[in-house]
């Protein structure tokens, strides 16, 4: 009898063949182009990318071997961060980080034109020279030193919806220096319309037809944004600005049609939806930073962002000649934050380094809910004309304000290991006012090592030990839309939620083939979870269910991550880019609703992915494709609520493009974007009261897409 291997086994496996077959190839490496590497670092000048002809720094950098180990570095969803030290960010721009939270690094990398950039590092090691502390790898993109340079990167683009509807958009960079000033000044309109199809069945628990729903919802969306970036060095010291405005106003128009066959003689209703978002927002951030001669520094950080958002949806039953509004529902809110952060950087001798400093935060998230119902009673304007209906903790104002203190030690134990541990210590307070009033203190302790060993120039080991804390997300403290069910317009909040909490242990092990043939790296984790996040049961009465987000108890979530990028020039297309990856995951938790044991919400088994690209240089033309595609066996997938449960089912996606380097150095490209026409499809359980009775009312199955959309981009540099 065959013995089963374990998921452990399977795993180690996996392990030892990426390293094997890195091991094949590594005798086709004088095939590659040549790359300047050391122990930890591996830098690619700006003349490797020559043959590429390439716009952008994106461009650059996608014919890189392994670039997504570094620029998603932070993906085994260890919630959402927490001020300007979660090292959340993986790109640096001359070596320093750019203050932002919506207008950070990465956004940059297609605003500045190639032939700015004298080298591109991939950082593996650490260091307290480094703005950026993180368990991964850092992208460090450095522009030319010029006495005076610039350059303007323009963009027109189209977009084809499988409605037949042509969107265009445009997009303009100015970037350069002059002396010891650099700049950065971008500007975008970015079409975003989409016409969504919708097709539902509902069934009773003896499979007979109960309804039928078809529905178009389109959204005539297009976001407007501007940025700029500016930066001075003086003789010691360097100081950096950087601000952002985005506004969009999508109007969104629904059309439903509605056959009920509950009473067995068919009857078919028509419903129209108007919907109106409204959101703008703007950001602030800087940096100062001061060298002392002594090599200590001294450096200051801040950012200041304000959002504000509307939405206002309206129904109407459609009648022959008329119509009549039978839902009014609005919600806005305002989200602001200001976050300063000092630190004081000086060695210790001994090739160590440590950080200290303060950190301190405020935000405020203000927000209001108002619903309207057709029926008896006095109606009113801000109701949208119709009865008012009592939504429990609609208005409400909730305030964090967060202060740490932190310590970060780097040691370069010698020429191959590093060590970077940090220890900080938090302390919050989060107040709720309006229809609840409530306030609680927090605090805690977050430490975290971070090792490195390069055991050759090309094999490297990194091992991380970190406590997280998530960040709260305030809408969950009061009540909210509810978008996705018909039967369900608002959801409730929780003033009680708080944060989820994880040790972290990871482990990876990275091998890069000499000569950027290509990169090969394992990683191992898991997540001790406390107070994980999920939905809970708030219901005033056993008569009114209502569930919101809460902490439902402590969970486990492991797997590994495989990842190969390898250029095919042992196959004859030394130009040729295959980057592979796949995700086996499991976690575990105990259902607040069932009280048994499942997977983590939206935690399925495995997920894969695939990405090609190949440059024909001698015709300055390039073409690829890139998969992706996840388990489907629901179980992962399922979401229980208090009186239903619902389970995604998906296809692979699936994109296409062409690229061509044309007269003047314009560039045209052609993507074609889910190019299978991928259905993502629901099946919702519905329950005669809570689900944990087992008694089902209906099933309603429902399917949507988007269709295929054809784009076409139009780039050059002047």
């Amino acid at each position: 009898m065959t013995r089963r291997l374990s998921l452990p086994e399977k795993l180690i496996r996996i392990s030892l063949l990426g390293l094997a077959i890195a091991g094949v190839n590594q005798g086709f490496a004088q095939q590659a182009e040549p790359q300047a590497t050391d122990e930890s670092t591996v830098v690619y000048e700006a003349g490797f990318f020559t043959q590429y002809s390439p716009v952008s720094v994106n461009d650059m950098i996608d014919r890189i071997p392994g670039i997504s180990l570094a620029l998603n570095g932070n993906r085994n969803n260890r919630g959402k961060s927490r001020g300007l030290g979660s090292g959340e960010g993986e790109i640096l721009i001359n070596g320093q980080r750019t203050t932002g939270k919506n207008n950070e690094g990465r956004s940059q990398l297609s605003r500045i034109a190639a032939d700015q950039v004298d080298y591109i590092q991939i950082i593996r090691g650490t260091s307290d020279d480094m703005d950026i502390r993180g368990g991964g790898q850092v992208v460090n993109v450095v522009l030319l030193d010029a006495q005076s340079r610039s350059s303007i990167s323009a963009e027109l683009n189209m977009d084809r919806l499988h409605d037949g509807t042509v969107d265009p958009g445009t997009k303009l960079s100015y970037t350069g220096q002059n002396g010891a000033f650099n700049y950065l000044f971008h500007i975008e309109a970015e079409p975003r319309y989409e016409n969504r199809f919708t097709n539902e069945f509902s069934v009773d628990p003896d499979g007979e037809l109960l309804e039928a729903r078809s529905q178009d919802n389109l959204r005539n969306q297009t976001e407007y944004e501007t940025s700029f970036n500016l930066g001075y060095q003086f003789e010691k010291s360097m100081v950096q600005f950087n601000g952002l405005f985005a506004e969009s106003n999508p109007p969104t128009d629904i059309t439903r049609t509605i056959n009920d066959y509950t009473t067995g003689t068919l009857i078919t209703a028509q419903e129209r939806e108007e919907e109106q978002r409204n959101r703008s927002n703007w950001e602030i951030g800087g940096d100062y930073e001061y060298n002392f001669d002594s090599g200590n520094k001294y450096r200051f950080l801040f950012i200041v962002n304000d959002r504000d958002f509307t939405y206002t949806r309206d129904r109407f039953d459609v009648f022959a000649g008329s119509e009549e509004k039978d839902l009014f529902l609005f919600s806005a809110g305002r989200d602001r934050e200001r976050i300063g952060r000092t630190s004081y950087t000086f060695d210790l001798g001994g090739n160590q380094g440590i950080e200290v400093g303060i950190e301190g935060a405020q935000t405020i998230r203000d927000s209001d809910l108002r619903l309207g119902l057709s029926g008896t009673g006095m109606t009113s304007v801000a109701h949208g004309g119709l009865v008012p209906q009592a939504v429990s903790n609609a208005s409400s104002a909730v305030e964090e304000l967060r202060l740490e203190s932190f310590a970060i030690h780097n040691w370069q134990i010698n020429d191959r290991m590093s060590l970077e541990s940090s220890l900080i210590y938090e302390k919050s307070t989060i107040t709720q006012s309006g229809d609840v009033t409530n306030e609680r203190d927090f605090s805690f302790v977050r430490p975290k090592l971070d090792y490195r060993f390069d055991i050759t120039s090309s094999l490297q080991l990194r091992t991380t030990i970190e406590k997280t804390v998530s960040q709260l997300s305030f809408s969950d403290f009061s009540a909210t839309t509810d978008n996705s069910d018909d039967d369900q317009n608002t959801q409730a909040g929780n003033p009680g939620i708080t944060q989820e909490q994880a040790w972290n242990y990871e482990m990876n092990l990275e091998y890069r083939l000499p000569n950027s043939i290509g990169v090969f790296n394992t990683e191992l984790y898991y997540r001790d979870l406390t107070d994980v996040i999920d939905r809970i049961d708030v219901s005033p009465s056993a008569t009114d269910l209502q569930s919101a987000r809460g902490n439902i108890g402590d969970g486990k979530r492991y797997g590994a991550n495989f990842d190969a990028s390898t250029r095919l020039g042992y196959l004859g297309a030394p130009n040729a880019l295959l980057t592979l990856g796949l995700s086996l995951q499991d976690s575990q938790v105990t259902d607040p609703f069932l009280g048994t044991q499942r997977r983590l919400r939206r935690n399925s088994r495995w997920f894969g992915r695939a990405n090609f690209r190949h440059d024909i240089t001698e015709y300055n033309f390039s073409y690829g494709f890139s998969y992706f595609n996840s388990a489907r066996d629901g179980s992962g997938l399922t979401q229980i609520d208090i009186n239903d449960t619902e389970t995604d089912i998906g296809e692979y996606g699936l994109n296409f493009f062409a690229e061509k380097q044309a007269f003047n150095g314009i560039t045209f490209r052609f993507d074609i974007q889910n190019a299978n026409n991928q259905i993502r499809c629901r099946e919702r359980i519905r329950y005669v009261g809570a689900t944990a009775s087992g008694i089902i009312e209906e099933v309603e199955d429902s399917c949507n897409g988007t269709g295929v959309k054809y784009a076409l981009k139009i780039r050059q540099t002047f």
